[in-house]
């Protein structure tokens, strides 16, 4: 059974990100949640108030019993404000849930995101998962986060440009409740976090392969033996 990671930086991000993908593999893979953030504490109103992350991370694995993952774990980095830490700190969270989860197939954000903790996971999970000897991991995929990845405009370099979609026609529903899950994230459309817009853009993405619901990715790295593997 092939294990699969996703390293995201904050509560919701897994849902919003490769919810449906995710609830998807579930059913056949070991799959797992790896939050690096709080989430809220950069919230004026939350920012000593640990009732606030406690019930975030309520919601979180809430979530993740929707999508039916194995697991979801959270590693508590300060919200906003992962670039005030070392990359290399960053790098040693991801690096020991690696020995420990030994993933074959990643998911995580994309490099050209508007959030500046979306961009330095991306960052923490290449440098973890450089391709040496005794790595265990064979695929890497980039994935977009509405409001984040779009609110770019296409300013920030490089953009999202998406080459795998995933039919999620069976899972966009676990998708739209997990996202309900998020007490706090979730919102009224037309916000790119409300039900309505994911599923519109699912209904884009699909439109684009063929499909009529799709999750779409960037492939950062595959690594094959078999090359129709």
């Amino acid at each position: 059974m092939t294990t699969v990671a996703a390293f995201v930086a904050h509560p919701d991000d897994e849902t919003l990100g490769c919810g449906a993908t995710l609830a998807k593999l579930a059913a056949t893979h070991d799959v797992h949640v790896v939050v690096l953030g709080d989430g809220i504490t950069a919230r004026h109103e939350a920012r000593s108030d640990r009732k606030a992350v406690e019930e975030l991370y309520e919601d979180a694995r809430a979530a993740a019993a929707v999508l039916g993952v194995a697991s979801v774990t959270f590693e508590r980095l300060p919200d906003l404000r992962f670039d005030t830490l070392p990359l290399l700190d960053i790098v040693w969270k991801v690096e020991r849930v690696i020995r420990e989860l030994s993933p074959e197939v990643i998911y995580t954000h994309h490099p050209g995101d508007l959030n500046r903790d979306h961009q330095l996971t991306c960052r923490a999970v290449l440098t973890a998962t450089r391709p040496q000897t005794g790595c265990p991991v064979r695929e890497i995929y980039s994935f977009e986060v509405p409001s984040s990845t779009d609110w770019t405009f296409g300013a920030v370099a490089p953009s999202f440009r998406p080459t795998i979609f995933v039919d999620v026609a069976d899972t966009i529903a676990k998708k739209v409740a997990a996202m309900e899950s998020y007490r706090s994230e979730r919102r009224d459309f037309p916000h790119p976090r409300s039900g309505e817009a994911l599923r519109a853009l699912a209904k884009h993405r699909g439109s684009t392969a063929g499909l009529l619901y799709a999750e779409a990715f960037e492939l950062v790295r595959s690594i094959r033996r078999d090359p129709l593997d």
